[in-house]
């Protein structure tokens, strides 16, 4: 059989694949980061806690009320980007005009009090969600066997990042959120409502790890845990990017979870850190990160 630097095909391809996997995960959780702090300078640390009660609202959603995956892919994020609107307006909108560190530790609060909750109701073991039927098992490619579940994770994250980036960067609604970051009294002054905005920016930031929880629960299963494991690795994925570039988020998400599956097949045990490793690079050589802007 022929090998890839002694490697089998299928392994490498299949850890790559498995790259693509985490990279998009990354890629939509560092996107609704990036939006977030973009627009309202805000360390949302409660992301990840936030996309853990997505992939709940999912897995509740059909257990209780016998809704499925297709539903669930709109219902969790309205419902995520609505606890979103309620945190922003009732606690986020008052430490705007305090330092960063005052909304890193109010919603680092925030995921301790979800996470915690869940917990108690539901423990720490995982809760199964079965793949959609349309999307059941896969195809083989010759080189590898792809899931076909594995593939629309790949592609939807891919599609909803793009027109992430395109609404911010290329259309009207885009340059008004863009100049309310500047110059939100000026904005205002055109009859623009800035704080309806900023609000419904955070809903949808939080919205889009809504729907990284629901595409997550086939994969994973449904844990309290999910989001607390994942954070860590997603804020350094940020940083890598450039805190606030919305490109950045969205190109080294993928790049580094693809550089992550590499780093499996040929040295395993860097895998879990690589990422931090290739931050620590990045900060010394650009503290801005790879897209960012310097002050």
């Amino acid at each position: 059989m022929p090998t890839i630097f002694g490697i089998p095909p299928q392994a490498l391809f299949g850890q790559l694949l498995l790259g693509l996997i985490n990279g998009s995960f990354y890629a939509l959780l560092s996107l609704g980061l990036a939006v977030i702090f973009g627009m309202l300078n805000v360390i949302n640390f409660a992301h990840g806690a936030l996309y853990m009660l997505g992939a709940f609202v999912a897995w509740l959603l059909m257990t209780q009320v016998g809704i499925g995956y297709w539903w669930a892919l709109l219902l969790a994020p309205l419902a995520v980007g609505a606890v979103g609107v309620l945190l922003e307006k009732s606690l986020l909108s008052r430490l705007y005009k305090l330092d960063h560190l005052y909304g890193l530790l109010l919603t680092f609060g925030i995921a301790l009090m979800i996470e915690g909750l869940f917990r108690h109701l539901y423990g720490v073991s995982g809760q199964p969600y079965p793949i959609p039927r349309e999307l059941a098992g896969g195809q083989n490619l010759g080189f590898m066997f792809l899931p076909n579940y594995r593939g629309w994770v790949v592609a939807a994250s891919l599609v909803v990042c793009l027109a992430t980036w395109y609404a911010i960067e290329r259309t009207q609604l885009g340059a008004y959120l863009r100049a309310a970051t500047e110059n939100p009294v000026l904005v205002q002054a055109f009859g623009i409502n800035v704080p309806r905005m900023v609000t419904l920016t955070y809903g949808f930031g939080v919205a889009l790890a809504g729907l990284a929880g629901v595409l997550a629960a086939p994969i994973y299963q449904v844990s309290p845990l999910m989001g607390s494991n994942l954070i860590i690795v997603v804020f350094a994925v940020v940083v890598i990017g450039g805190m606030g570039s919305i490109l950045g988020a969205v190109l080294t998400g993928y790049g580094l979870g693809l550089l992550e599956g590499l780093t499996k097949v040929f040295y395993p045990e860097a895998s879990n850190i690589v990422v931090f490793v290739i931050m620590a690079v990045v900060l010394m050589i650009k503290p801005a990160g790879l897209f960012g802007r310097e002050k």
